[in-house]
This record gives C-alpha cells, sequence and structure tokens, in this order.
C-alpha cells in the first residue's frame, strides 16, 4: 500500500500530543492569575500559540529526534516515527512565530529563544537532554520562568525591561520550582528507554527514590518561596488557597512514592501521567481562582 504523503497524517498528530498541552497549561494561568492588567486578545493569541503551536512542534521534533519505541507524555503508545514530524515541527514553529506579529514583534525574538533551546535539547549534535542537570535546568527555566514571562508580557503587553519587577521575578522562581519538581517525576518511568539512547536523564541519576524525594523537596521549595509572594504582595488567604489546591496532589503523591518502596515497577507510566494530571488540574483551578480574587 502507498503511504500517503500528507504530512499532518494521523499518527504525525498523534505525536504533537496536543492533550499533553493541558499539563503545561497551570504555568499559563498563573501568568495570568499575576498580571496587572490582561489584554484580552492579546491573551487568547498566546494561548493558541502556545498549546496549539509551540508545544506541539516541540513534542514532534522530540519524538522525531528520540525514536520512542515506549510509553512518552501524554502517548501511551506511540505510532511509529517518520521524517513528516521533522517537517510538521517547522511548519507549526513557523506559524506560531507569525502569529506572535498579532502581538508584538518583539514577542518573536523572545519565543525564538524559546524554539531555538526546544531544538538543542532534542537535536542530536547537542542533545542538552543527554545531560541530568543541564538538561533539567533547561526545562526547568524554559517551561517555567521563561514562559511565565512570555504569557505575562503578552498579557500586559508589555516588552520593556519595565517588565523585571521584583514581583515578576519572583514569580518566575516559583513557575521554575513547581515545574523542576515536576519534571523529573515525569521521567521516572522512562530509564531504561533513555539510559540506552544515552540520555542520562536526572532522574536516572536519582534513582527512583531519589526523584521521589528530589521532587518533593522542590515542591517543599515552592511552597515556602510561594508563602513569601503571597504574604508580601497580598494576603495570607492566597497563600492558603494555593495549599489547599495541593492537597489532593500531595496525598497522590505520597501514596504513589510508598507503593513504589514496595514495588519499584510502579514508577510506571499510568501513575505519572496521572499525578501529572491531578497536579495540572489543581494548579489550573488554585490560578484561575487568584486570577478573580486579585480582580
Amino acid at each position: 500500500m502507498k503511504q500517503s504523503t500528507f504530512i499532518f497524517d494521523r499518527d504525525t498528530i498523534l505525536h504533537l500530543r496536543l492533550p499533553f498541552s493541558f499539563f503545561l497549561l497551570p504555568i499559563f494561568c498563573f501568568a495570568i492569575s499575576q498580571s496587572h492588567f490582561v489584554d484580552i486578545t492579546n491573551t487568547i493569541v498566546i494561548f493558541f500559540v502556545l498549546h496549539f503551536f509551540i508545544y506541539p512542534a516541540s513534542n514532534s521534533y522530540n519524538s522525531y529526534m528520540d525514536e520512542d519505541k515506549g510509553s512518552i507524555g501524554g502517548l501511551e503508545n506511540p505510532p511509529p516515527v517518520t521524517k513528516k514530524l521533522y517537517y510538521a515541527s517547522i511548519i507549526l514553529d513557523i506559524t506560531g512565530l507569525l502569529l506572535c506579529l498579532l502581538i508584538s514583534w518583539k514577542l518573536i525574538f523572545l519565543m525564538m529563544a524559546y524554539i531555538s533551546v526546544s531544538k538543542l535539547y532534542s537535536w542530536k549534535k547537542t542533545r542538552l537532554k543527554k545531560f541530568g542537570v543541564t538538561g533539567w535546568l533547561v526545562v526547568m527555566l524554559f517551561q517555567g520562568g521563561y514562559t511565565f514571562l512570555l504569557v505575562n508580557m503578552s498579557a500586559e503587553n508589555l516588552f520593556h525591561l519595565d517588565w523585571f519587577t521584583a514581583q515578576n521575578i519572583e514569580c518566575m522562581i516559583i513557575a521554575c520550582l513547581l515545574i523542576g519538581g515536576f519534571y523529573p517525576l515525569t521521567q521516572i518511568y522512562q530509564h531504561e528507554e533513555d539510559s540506552s539512547r544515552g540520555d542520562l536523564t536526572i532522574s536516572y541519576k536519582l534513582g527512583v527514590n531519589g526523584t521521589f524525594i528530589f521532587s518533593g523537596s522542590l515542591f517543599l521549595v515552592a511552597c515556602v518561596v510561594a508563602l513569601h509572594y503571597f504574604k508580601f504582595y497580598f494576603n495570607l488567604e492566597q497563600f492558603e488557597v494555593f495549599i489547599v489546591s495541593l492537597i489532593p496532589v500531595i496525598v497522590y503523591y505520597f501514596y504513589w512514592f510508598t507503593t513504589t518502596i514496595k514495588n519499584e515497577a510502579l514508577a510506571d507510566y499510568k501513575h505519572a501521567m496521572r499525578i501529572t494530571f491531578i497536579s495540572s488540574s489543581c494548579m489550573i483551578i488554585c490560578f484561575t481562582i487568584l486570577y478573580f480574587l486579585n480582580r
């Protein structure tokens, strides 16, 4: 049977992992909730640019470079990798950059930096992913603090050095800590496949138990920084919303951790995706509440 030449066929669309963008939505919601002013048009545009173009482009490029055979984030049984994924990533990136013009030409350069780092993370000649600490720092910064910057600047329509206030920088730190704590847990079931490619991820280096302890410690630090942030800039009521929203995540985290101590095989895809869904849902609800409290 002759293979279709259409780039965005069923297999390519699956590798875009569009549902996985939901797991990156909390940082977007956090950035909007902390905006002093929200330009609705800009907010809608940056939402679609990130979640329907830039993130899926990164996913397809990563799949193309990794050539995964086993489960990956948001896709339990990935179809075979083809060259179409590479072309799809280029098309989506270019479209996303062009849409940035609807907000500001300055956003194009900021987004190009994000795209470039995303490619360097996966590209076989640079492969930042294979360096445990470096790869983790890159993901923590760019999917955390830098994404907060992209969204908040767009929402406030403020692409200027004046944006870098102490408050915004502290928000970037919180975003980095949340992503930095969450990311190793998404790698915990891929140790064997990652190591076979030479990708010695931070989760692989830490081991299963070490990953849980490391992630839990970072979440604790994030809570301490959040306590200072909300108490100093707002009030303890907002911090209470933050902590209460985390309760389901904390409960499931300890449940999963204790079960893997007894049976390490339970550090698997199913549990990783479940805690990802719980934490993303809780944080989206949290930051939505904070948005309305701030208005």
